[in-house]
């Protein structure tokens, strides 16, 4: 048998305060981190040992995957960041309210941004303080790779050719891969995986720090997925992300 387990970063700070994140490098709340080092402590406690890890290059996904591993007492395993595992781009509405946004443009537009599977929000200039462009860890990018909004399928379409070359490849090395990423790029690999037609996958709350588990026979065929942990603060914490976008 062979495990994926995918976990969503845990609360930050901007999620705690209901902004718009995208690509800004926002760091984990107090409660964040306690979210996360509970992962590892039930992943530890149900039996999962990932030989392999992979994150993105914004430190909410990469501070939550150290507490996974801490928790796990497997600080030790190899870990792989790409920037293709990145939040989609938000563009012009990264560091905006999410209510106070929709209370402006209305729930339906807001949502339309948020949510739909090719609508893009607003735009960032090439050289806005907010860019990738101006970041030195997003150097080696083109300016064509760099994206300065993002609808959920672009952010599946820069995703895909990492998931399948290498991701999904390293399951032919190692029985378990664990992938700490964010809501929409985390999408994107649900969406494959499980096949899910573009109005399913929008409608698809993942929430935070709670480990997501796919199941595939020694052919990478998938057999079952499945959430860790108690059913209803699951369904509360998918419930929470939902919410998060409409107006007061």
């Amino acid at each position: 048998m062979k495990r994926l387990i995918l976990v969503r970063h845990g609360e930050s700070e901007w999620n705690k305060l209901n902004l718009f994140t995208g690509w800004t490098d926002v760091d984990l709340s107090e409660a964040g981190v306690k979210e996360a080092y509970e992962a590892g402590k039930l992943l530890k406690k149900e039996g999962f040992k990932p030989q392999m890890c992979y994150t993105s290059y914004l430190k909410r996904a990469v501070k939550t995957l150290n507490e996974i591993l801490d928790a796990m007492d497997m600080d030790y395993l190899p870990v792989e960041k790409s920037w293709r595992l990145n939040e989609k781009s938000y563009g012009a509405i990264q560091g905006l309210n999410k209510a106070d946004t929709a209370a402006k443009y209305g729930d339906e537009q807001v949502l339309l941004w948020r949510r739909s599977f090719d609508v893009q929000p607003p735009a960032l200039d090439m050289h806005d303080e907010r860019s990738p462009r101006m970041d030195a860890r997003y150097a080696e990018l083109s300016d064509e790779e760099i994206p300065l909004t993002e609808s959920l399928k672009d952010t599946i379409a820069r995703l895909l050719p990492y998931y399948n070359g290498t991701i999904m490849k390293s399951l032919e090395k190692y029985d378990e891969v664990m992938v700490v990423a964010h809501g929409n790029s985390l999408r994107g690999i649900v969406k494959e995986l499980k096949g899910m037609t573009n109005e399913e996958i929008i409608k698809f709350n993942i929430p935070t720090a709670t480990p997501y588990i796919f199941e595939f026979n020694n052919e990478k065929k998938l057999e079952k997925d499945y959430f860790l942990g108690d059913p209803e603060e699951i369904a509360a914490k998918m419930q929470s992300v939902a919410n998060q976008a409409k107006k007061k």
